[in-house]
């Protein structure tokens, strides 16, 4: 079992990871919305939601294969480096190939040029595609978060200084070649020793039938996240994709924030405790109280302040992205209690049972989007919370089925979040019914609303108190000294 010291351990460096990402993202979001206009974003955007696509097949389940595979050896480490090669410098030879049609299929030239810089990431990216899970199991946390603020720090500081030069929307590409290449350097700095050097084949069969169940899960997955921006952008225009991108980009705060830091730890301390024989299904319910604790505070109010969010972070010029918030605000917070679900069934060995879910309920979306394209962003949001219900359904059925779980049981797990987000919001609701939005408000409700949901976590006895506890604790020991 996973001592508890190393668990916090590694969920310190991860969140401290994310949160050095958030502001590092935050900033350069802040400037570049301010320096490209939204047609210049909707163009990148369309490309790097379709290269997205793309680098689930680059990965081919080397990532997750590396962290839950119970005897790692070198001969399987070198033949995981031997299939990300292949498949990432295949992939980089498509996306050039398909770099025209997609320009003539968006009608948009720019188009073709963006795609060109992103396939130079799929020859550089291999050499870090099995460092860093290798590094994720051994939870060294502290080497990733090295090598992601290194690629962060230096993709916002190229996009920045090329889109001020006047370089446009392929200022944002250059950025992502050039955080390519510093996840290269850093990822050398930082190699776990015994990881192989040459690639190799033997026991590649393994590895690939683990990667297609895996992957095609993914793959559907990462489609479904990218249809709205595709059909927006071939229905609406890229002017339109730009708008929801943004929309998307304050909602994907909480990613950023929560779920990306907890991701890279919770699917190693799943997969330890599964070849452990440890109760899984409590474990979830813990990590659902955790997230929704987080999470339901956190979409609440970002939807009572949406329109001071976007001034402050974009600028007037994306004001129609309010709305949008607000709406998608109610998917992501259902959508919360099942988030982690995905590293569980992983975790358990049942990959194709992820596959299969991500292949009934992404259809759903993609369909809804479709039908909701013609009557505007409106209704795509809408779209949007309505495949978030679906999946979370389907979701809760795969759980019950595999793990025994039951609905009353997971209700009564997050029954404390519920109390947490309705005395947090109703100071910030409280308000913005006294006083018109602005910065000032936005501010005074992000601190009334931390302060009563820290209150509400201990008078509740929340399972995030005894960590509240423990890092006040330590803030008062470092101030004491």
């Amino acid at each position: 079992m996973v001592a508890p010291g190393v668990a916090r351990r590694s969920f310190l460096f991860s969140f401290a990871e994310k949160y050095t990402l958030l502001l590092l993202n935050t900033v350069g979001a802040m400037a570049l919305a301010r320096l490209l206009t939204p047609a210049e974003v909707g163009v990148y955007a369309i490309g790097a939601v379709l290269v997205g696509l793309v680098q689930v097949l680059r990965d081919f389940g080397v990532g997750p294969y590396v962290i839950q595979e119970t005897e790692l050896d070198r001969q399987k480490l070198r033949a995981a480096l031997g299939i990300s090669l292949l498949t990432a410098w295949l992939l980089a030879a498509l996306v050039l190939a398909a770099s025209w049609p997609a320009a003539h299929f968006y009608r948009d030239p720019r188009l073709a040029t963006v795609l060109r810089l992103l396939a130079l990431n799929f020859l550089l990216v291999p050499f870090s595609a099995v460092a860093l899970p290798y590094l994720r199991r051994q939870l060294r946390y502290r080497a990733i978060f090295a090598i992601n603020v290194s690629q962060s720090a230096v993709q916002m500081l190229c996009a920045i200084v090329l889109a001020a030069l006047g370089f446009g929307y392929l200022s944002l590409a250059w950025g992502a070649v050039a955080g390519a290449t510093a996840t290269l350097v850093a990822g050398a700095c930082c190699r776990p020793q015994g990881l192989p050097w040459l690639p190799g084949w033997r026991g590649a069969r393994a590895i690939l039938s683990f990667g297609v169940i895996n992957t095609t899960g993914n793959l559907i997955d990462e489609a479904g996240v990218a249809a709205p921006d595709l059909i927006i952008g071939k229905l609406i225009g890229v002017a339109e994709v730009g708008i929801f991108s943004k929309a998307m980009g304050v909602l994907n705060v909480f990613n950023q924030l929560v779920t990306a830091a907890v991701s890279p730890v919770i699917f190693p301390l799943f997969s330890a405790q599964a070849r452990d024989g440890g109760d899984l299904r409590q474990a979830y319910f813990t990590t659902a109280s955790c997230m929704t604790a987080l999470a339901w505070p956190f979409f609440g109010f970002v939807a009572l302040m949406a329109p001071s969010l976007v001034r402050l972070l974009y600028g007037d010029q994306w004001d129609a992205a309010a709305p949008l918030i607000r709406i998608i605000c109610l998917g992501s917070a259902l959508y919360s209690m099942f988030g982690m679900a995905r590293h569980l069934l992983v975790a358990i060995g049942r990959v194709g049972a992820q596959a299969r879910l991500d292949a009934v309920s992404v259809p759903v979306r993609v369909i809804a989007v479709v039908l909701a394209a013609p009557f505007g962003l409106y209704w795509i949001a809408w779209a949007v919370v309505l495949g978030a219900v679906f999946r979370s359904g389907m979701t809760y059925v795969c759980l019950a089925r595999f793990t025994g779980m039951r609905l009353p049981a997971l209700l009564g797990a997050v029954r404390r979040s519920a109390v947490v987000t309705l005395a947090s919001l109703s100071g910030p609701a409280a308000l913005l019914a006294c006083r018109p939005q602005g910065v000032a408000q936005l501010a005074m409700g992000a601190v009334l609303g931390f302060l009563l949901w820290l209150a509400a976590i201990l008078l509740c006895r929340h399972e995030l108190a005894a960590e509240c506890t423990l890092a006040g604790r330590k803030a008062l020991a470092m101030l004491s000294r």
